[in-house]
């Protein structure tokens, strides 16, 4: 399928999703979301995709929402239409998904990036809420995700004066998986989201759920969701194969 905003390609058993408005510094639009949003939930129920990379160009990821498209918004339509809220479907996404940003990724575009499982930056990668300049505030997640990876203080700052944080702080505050060169950032990305692919998707599926869960429970409950998921993996055959291959010294074979 052609998209206009939005380049897809596939890499055996991964995804790569490409935001392609770079006359925009590809500012986030409704046409982008709404093709996004599709894409998504396409790949998300296709058992042939088991990873998907998502990624901008060099110069940015996404420099933050459309704001010619935004200017006129009313409240009431904001709310009626829950403007931005399409782009959940990242986040709701249960196939892993594995944020490649280089350049700007400033707005709704660090807020989508954050959105992503995990964040390999580029080494020329800024990151920012730059939404306060604007008279607005981050509608994407960035008041909260950004809060839980970085802590109050830096979250504060960022959203309260729009500084940027380059690729190394936010490698150090925990933005950030690791940076890599900008030359290897695809295929770095495309190279770690088949190594993800690979392993049994019963076990990729709940280690994400898992994952998520601490953010989202109480450490108890935390736990009993975690328990629960790893008792329900003996279960299944690509546990077997997997502690056999081990015990057989040999490459598991998941099915």
């Amino acid at each position: 399928m052609q998209y206009e905003t939005i380049v897809v390609e596939r890499h055996d058993q991964v995804a790569l999703i490409t935001l392609n408005r770079p006359e925009a510094m590809n500012a986030l639009s409704a046409q982008m979301m709404v093709e996004m949003h599709g894409v998504i939930n396409e790949l998300d129920s296709d058992d042939r995709c088991r990873a998907i990379v998502l990624t901008g160009n060099e110069k940015a990821f996404a420099a933050g929402a459309d704001i010619k498209e935004m200017v006129d918004q009313t409240y009431l339509t904001a709310v009626q239409t829950e403007f931005l809220g399409e782009w959940d479907c990242i986040a709701n996404c249960r196939t892993p998904i594995v944020a490649a940003v280089a350049g700007y990724a400033l707005g709704g575009g660090c807020e989508i990036a954050m959105m992503c499982d995990f964040i390999l930056a580029a080494d020329n990668a800024k990151f920012g809420q730059p939404e306060i300049s604007i008279g607005t505030i981050p509608g994407l997640g960035g008041t909260q995700r950004l809060t839980r990876l970085v802590g109050k203080s830096k979250s504060m700052e960022m959203s309260l004066t729009g500084r940027m944080m380059d690729a190394e702080e936010a490698e150090r505050a925990g933005l950030v998986s690791r940076i890599v060169p900008l030359e290897e950032l695809q295929s770095e990305a495309i190279k770690v989201a088949t190594k993800i692919a690979g392993f049994s998707k019963p076990a990729v599926l709940l280690a994400k759920e898992c994952v998520l869960a601490a953010n989202n429970t109480t450490l108890d409950q935390g736990m009993r969701t975690e328990r629960r998921a790893f008792h329900s993996l003996f279960g299944t055959p690509d546990q077997k194969e997997g502690m056999q291959a081990f015990i057989d010294k040999r490459k598991a074979k998941f099915s």
